[in-house]
């Protein structure tokens, strides 16, 4: 596969908006598509907004912040992703949604391109089963906040070919991020050994072992971790995290990822952390 010059990125929120932001700072045009025309024009703001921070630190002059943005196309129409050469599902973490989104995606793009999802939990195999070119879909999973992570997971499903693990490990090193390929697995690996530690400072809140300032000022001082779990989580997002340990609980049937009932009240609640103004700790 030569170069990718043109990414579709499906799903304006947080990560979508992340994603595009990256490609189009690395030179790539960005195709943002979401559900209406709010979502795509909010995501758009949010991008400009985070460019325009990048001048005013001087880290971005302002004319790399015009070309940028002229890179970036808004659309809610799925038959703007028939000319990208990789496209990219960032929508919610929930396994209908992303089949359906999915399987739209794939009918439409080109011959050659590669579909990717951006799931943090859910079986590549189990979706590229799903598509009808399975060998050119992977998990290409990028943490939050997207521009400052250096992070990506490219997930290799049972179907993927190595020339699409590729493609996806180059794409990742060209919008200056470090790749690292796993094998499909519920998690992958941070997830896999961040949530249920996070699932576990839920608990222990729960249990009222200390105060979530606390509980993350234990960790923070005491491992030397940059930000507490708790506050963590709620930079993550709790519905997120609740999704996660709802998918290892079930695929790993072990009741060791169950997830905390305090969890699952908050985000019922709509306690969702940063996005929402107020998780474990208050924001607004």
């Amino acid at each position: 596969m030569t170069s990718p010059q043109t990414i579709g990125i499906i799903g304006a929120g947080t990560m979508g908006t992340g994603i595009a932001q990256v490609c189009a700072l690395a030179g790539l045009s960005a195709v943002i598509m979401d559900v209406d025309e709010e979502r795509v024009a909010r995501g758009r703001s949010g991008i400009g907004g985070a460019l325009e921070q990048l001048v005013k630190k001087a880290k971005l002059s302002a004319a790399d912040r015009d070309t940028a943005l002229g890179r970036l196309r808004g659309t809610t129409d799925y038959g703007a992703l028939r000319d990208c050469d990789f496209v990219i599902e960032a929508a919610t973490e929930n396994e209908a949604v992303k089949l359906k989104i999915l399987r739209q995606a794939d009918a439409l793009a080109k011959d050659g391109a590669i579909v990717a999802t951006n799931t943090s939990s859910i079986s590549i195999t189990k979706l590229g089963a799903a598509l009808k070119r399975p060998a050119r879909f992977a998990g290409l999973h990028f943490f939050n906040p997207v521009p400052l992570m250096a992070l990506v997971e490219v997930v290799r499903g049972r179907q993927t070919d190595d020339t699409t693990v590729e493609a996806a490990a180059a794409l990742a090193k060209h919008i200056g991020k470090t790749p690292v390929v796993v094998k499909d697995s519920p998690g992958f690996v941070v997830n896999r050994l961040l949530c249920p530690m996070l699932n576990e400072a839920v608990l222990a809140y729960g249990e009222g072992i200390a105060s979530a300032k606390d509980i993350d000022e234990s960790m923070k001082l005491g491992c030397n971790h940059p930000i507490g779990p708790l506050a963590l989580a709620d930079l993550i997002g709790l519905d997120v995290l609740l999704a996660v340990m709802e998918v290892f609980h079930r695929e790993f049937n072990d009741p060791k990822y169950r997830p905390a009932p305090l969890l699952k009240e908050m985000v019922a609640a709509g306690h969702l952390g940063r996005k929402s103004g107020r998780g474990f700790h208050n924001y607004r």
